[in-house]
């Protein structure tokens, strides 16, 4: 009877190992629309994924006139993205990429750490983000290497010749579109990014226009082809795929030909996913740009280790999460800590480190300091016997970490 018992369980293990979809994950930067603009302009597909999963109002910039504001400029978004931190952890402070803290791992260097034999993709109308960013090949990112790739069109001048409009910039969506849908037919990559240029082309040669318009129709066309060729997949293969398609900033109210300020509308993004399971952090409040990397990596598998969990700062819009929006307020020798309970079970531990020694790849000494019930949504703390002008508070809780710093005057 044990043996029949055995094979039966074996039997039905194998089937349930052969019937296990596996995970994949695109992300999509259509580059500076703000959420005005991408809710009254004809989006079919973008509005049909939304209708499996969602859409919802986003930001870029950080805390504004905090520690963390972060300039509403491309190449800074997109870091806060790959890595799912804010400037001032991963350094990127404009589109030159002087010196990215590549001590904040972006999400490639996740995916590659912990799964060595995984693929992943770029395809951008610009050269940096896969070498300079994402950091192919280089020393401080571990030499990790992108499987497919293709970028730096905007550097062959004789097959996309630089002319008025932008139309080489036009052409070279048009083409990575449609690589990057090819690949993911053929390829199937685990991790694909996606970056589309012309929009903020016409935004800041036309601003808020029938051009603009226009580009973002086409966009919503190239979206398209990639999404086709995730449907494809999903129909014929036993892969489940999310998406995600954001933009990296907003533009100036006045003109709409600007951006890098911490204007409402410089600030004012959005999110459209597939994703399943959205949870009340996407439907009822505001998310970041910095959300979306812990939740593909949660979609796909990747687990942070917790010295750099502690040091993330966005939260996952799927599935539990147990509170969002920190806040710190020093007076008196005491940090008044407040966050936004969702899932209400459980305890939030308070643990407090006056050293920044991540930033240079080294280890914070953590002390706990306090544990309360999650909803509580407030705490207080002595930090009396600690002197320092710089606090960092990590709130851990069941399913999800906060942090904040306290960074004071020093006189």
């Amino acid at each position: 009877m044990k043996k029949i018992l055995v094979l039966v369980f074996i039997l039905f293990y194998g089937i349930g190992i052969q019937a296990q979809t596996t995970r994949k994950a695109v992300f999509i930067i259509v580059d500076g629309i703000p959420n005005d603009v991408i809710e009254k302009v004809s989006k079919p597909y973008l509005d049909s994924i939304a209708k499996i999963g969602g859409y919802a109002r986003a930001y870029v910039g950080g805390e504004k006139s905090g520690y963390s504001q972060t300039p509403t400029i491309s190449a800074v978004g997109y870091n806060s993205l790959l890595t799912g931190t804010w400037v001032n952890k991963h350094n990127v402070w404009g589109n030159d990429i002087k010196a990215p803290n590549y001590h904040y791992w972006t999400i490639f260097r996740f995916l590659k750490e912990q799964y060595p034999k995984k693929k992943t993709a770029v395809f951008s109308t610009w050269l940096d983000n896969r070498t300079k960013l994402v950091g192919d090949d280089l020393p401080q990112t571990g030499n990790i290497m992108t499987n497919y790739h293709l970028d730096g069109l905007e550097l062959d001048t004789v097959n996309y010749p630089h002319t008025k409009g932008s139309r080489h910039i036009n052409m070279i969506d048009e083409k990575i579109a449609t690589e990057a849908a090819n690949s993911i037919k053929v390829d199937a990559p685990d991790l694909t990014w996606v970056y589309l240029e012309f929009t903020d082309d016409m935004g800041h040669t036309h601003g808020d226009s029938p051009e603009f318009y226009s580009a973002i129709e086409q966009m919503d066309k190239q979206v398209g082809r990639v999404w086709q060729a995730i449907r494809y997949r999903e129909r014929n293969f036993k892969e489940e795929w999310v998406i995600y398609i954001t933009t990296d900033h907003g533009r100036d109210a006045k003109t709409g030909k600007n951006h890098g300020g911490q204007s409402d509308r410089e600030r004012a993004t959005w999110m459209v996913t597939n994703a399943k399971n959205l949870n009340p952090y996407f439907r009822n409040y505001q998310p970041g740009i910095v959300d979306i990397m812990p939740s593909i990596a949660s979609f796909i598998g990747i687990t942070f280790p917790r010295e750099r969990q502690f040091e993330i700062d966005g939260a996952p819009l799927t599935g539990k999460v147990s509170a969002v929006q920190p806040a710190a307020q020093f007076k008196d020798g005491k940090i008044d800590l407040t966050w936004k309970a969702i899932d209400k079970k459980g305890q939030a531990k308070i643990w407090l480190s006056t050293t920044n020694y991540f930033q240079t790849g080294k280890t914070d000494n953590y002390i706990l300091v306090k544990k309360v019930p999650v909803d509580a949504e407030k705490a207080t703390i002595d930090v009396s016997p600690y002197t320092s002008s710089f606090y960092k508070i990590v709130l851990e809780m069941p399913h999800n970490t906060l942090n904040r710093w306290v960074v004071l005057d020093k006189k």
